[in-house]
């Protein structure tokens, strides 16, 4: 099995790990109710996406 020449810096390592920053879900007002939902998702308060609807509400 290949093992690395050298040790790693602490440096170089955070270095890499910057880019795995948690970042805001993109999220849109829906179409039907106007309130925040994720993109490409169904509406979780009204169940319509793309003005269908998807889930009934009971």
């Amino acid at each position: 099995m290949a093992v690395p020449f050298r040790k790693v810096s602490k440096t170089r390592r955070d270095k890499r790990r910057t880019h795995f920053k948690l970042e805001v879900p993109g999220m849109v007002k829906c179409e039907q109710c106007g309130e925040l939902k994720l993109s490409h998702r169904v509406c979780k308060n009204c169940g319509t996406y793309k003005g269908r609807e998807i889930v009934s509400q009971a």
